[in-house]
């Protein structure tokens, strides 16, 4: 049982990292659904670069630098360009998906290097996603960039009149955001299961996509839904070692993509939307032309 309890929190831990990466973004106004793919880069790359160097810090710093990379292509394409931030999004995900399976073919295979030490019982990233969740939260809501961030995202018009880059401001956290996605890519693949194959994600940042939603744009609750998903899908993998004989493990692998789609559903009614719609960015997903 407490295997199972660990492993939950490492699933949750790259969950919260991709999340909060999201996050970021939208609360400056920018969408960029292509999560999965900045993931699928920095895992592939990472995964990729750890093992040829023999160096676990290697293949992290790669990570964390092709996320920036496409958390900048991704701010080229919807904010200098004005263009659409879910096909942006998009273009990144059919490019990771893609390109990380022509690049990381000839790797597939267990990573072959000695496991990372665990803190305390605990793999030291899950201290990392609550260090990074707090961190958050008090740069958004404690400082003056948070509250640059905040405007942009709300009423990026409002905000160039006080003062504020806007353009410069949300490439900011567009490309911090995709260092965090390229983070989360890398923990998985040289923590979580560092092994190599296909579409090894197999939709992981689409629910941290959804996570985002589900949080209401608050740190601490995405942590909360990131602990409950990162559960679930542990729960998908060993449903025998919590409730054996209760359905088939080929059912609980549906759960956590079932409540992720009942999570989006419920948030694009009309009743939420007009009762919690006040947390939503109201810029979210508009692109900013310069008057």
């Amino acid at each position: 049982m407490f295997e199972f309890f660990v492993r939950s929190l490492d699933a949750s831990t790259i969950f919260t990292i991709a999340a909060l990466g999201e996050l970021i973004g939208q609360r400056s106004g920018v969408i960029n659904v292509g999560v999965e793919g900045a993931m699928l880069f920095g895992a592939t790359l990472g995964f990729i670069t750890a093992q040829t160097t023999g160096s676990y810090l290697l293949g992290f710093l790669v990570g964390i630098a092709i996320g920036a990379l496409l958390g900048l292509l991704h701010g080229f394409f919807s904010i200098t360009l004005g263009g659409d931030q879910v096909v942006s999004g998009m273009g990144i995900w059919i490019m990771g998906f893609g390109l990380t399976t022509y690049i990381g073919n000839p790797f597939t295979g267990p990573l072959g290097m000695d496991r990372i030490p665990a803190l305390w019982g605990l793999s030291p990233f899950f201290y990392v996603g609550v260090a990074l969740v707090i961190i958050i939260w008090f740069v958004l809501s404690k400082t003056s960039l948070g509250l640059q961030i905040r405007s942009v995202g709300e009423n990026p018009s409002v905000a160039e009149v006080s003062g504020i880059n806007v353009s410069k401001t949300r490439y900011l956290c567009s490309i911090a955001g995709g260092m965090l996605m390229g983070l989360a890519g890398a923990v998985y693949s040289l923590n979580y299961n560092p092994v190599w194959n296909y579409n090894f994600l197999m939709g992981w940042g689409f629910i941290a996509l959804a996570l985002v939603f589900f949080s209401m744009w608050n740190p601490y609750i995405l942590l909360a839904g990131s602990l409950l998903f990162g559960t679930l899908w542990q729960l998908s993998l060993n449903p025998q070692l919590v409730l054996p004989g209760l359905f088939s493990r080929y059912v609980w692998r549906m759960v956590p993509f079932t409540i992720t789609l009942i999570v989006l559903f419920i948030m694009s009614m009309k009743w939420f939307r007009t009762r919690w719609g006040a947390a939503k960015p109201e810029a979210l997903g508009l692109p900013y032309i310069k008057e």
